[in-house]
Order: structure tokens, then sequence, then C-alpha cells
């Protein structure tokens, strides 16, 4: 009986940390000078920002900083696209987790004006 408990409770440990883990995906294109979606809404949780460059032709990234504060050292740096995204290609950043407020999204290399992201 002990032994049946204790892998109950391993199965339920890695089944809940598992969903703990899983993240939204949200999909953002950039066309030349701006992203096609100019404004989200999102609730409190973790995501991964996909970034498509779509036929800019060069590479674009992503930035996520709260409104308000977009200088560099208040990027949220996970959010960051994991490598440049090349023209006509995809680009994925590591898990960010938002709580509510205001942030911000553009990119620097295209570059965009500053598009709004609420979390509610």
């Amino acid at each position: 009986m002990k032994k049946f408990l204790a892998i109950l409770v391993m199965v339920l440990g890695f089944t809940f940390t598992a969903q703990a883990q899983k993240a939204k995906k949200v999909a953002l294109e950039q066309t030349k000078g701006e992203f096609t979606q100019k404004s989200l809404t999102l609730s409190e949780g973790t995501y991964v920002f996909e970034i498509e460059n779509a036929g800019v032709g060069h590479d674009v990234g992503f930035v996520l900083a709260p409104k308000g504060k977009t200088s560099e050292k208040h990027h949220i740096k996970n959010a960051y696209v994991t490598s440049l995204v090349k023209n006509n290609k995809k680009s994925k950043s590591k898990k960010v987790t938002l709580t509510k407020g205001e942030y911000v999204y553009f990119c620097p290399l295209n570059p965009t004006p500053q598009y709004t992201l609420i979390v509610e």
C-alpha cells in the first residue's frame, strides 16, 4: 500500500508540474514597418511569443516591456526571440509569465511603433 501511495504521489506531482509549465502561444506577424496585430488583451498566465517575418526583407526581433518603461534595462528578456527572425521565417521566445498590467511590444530592428498589450 505504501508503494502504491508513493507512486500515486509521484504521478500527481509530475502531472501538476507539467500543467504548471504549459504556455499559450501568441502568434504575431511583422510586415515592413509594423505588426499586423495592433493590440493584444491577454489573461494572466504563461506565454510563448511566436514572431513571423512576413517579407520585411531583413531580420526582425521582438521586445516586450512594461508600458512607460521601454529602455533596455526594463525589457522582459524571456520575451526576446531566441534567434533573429529571418525574412519569411518564424522564431519563438522563451516562456514568459505575465501578470496584470499594461505592456508594450515592438521591434527595434524593423522598426515598428509601440503597440499595447493589456493583461487582465
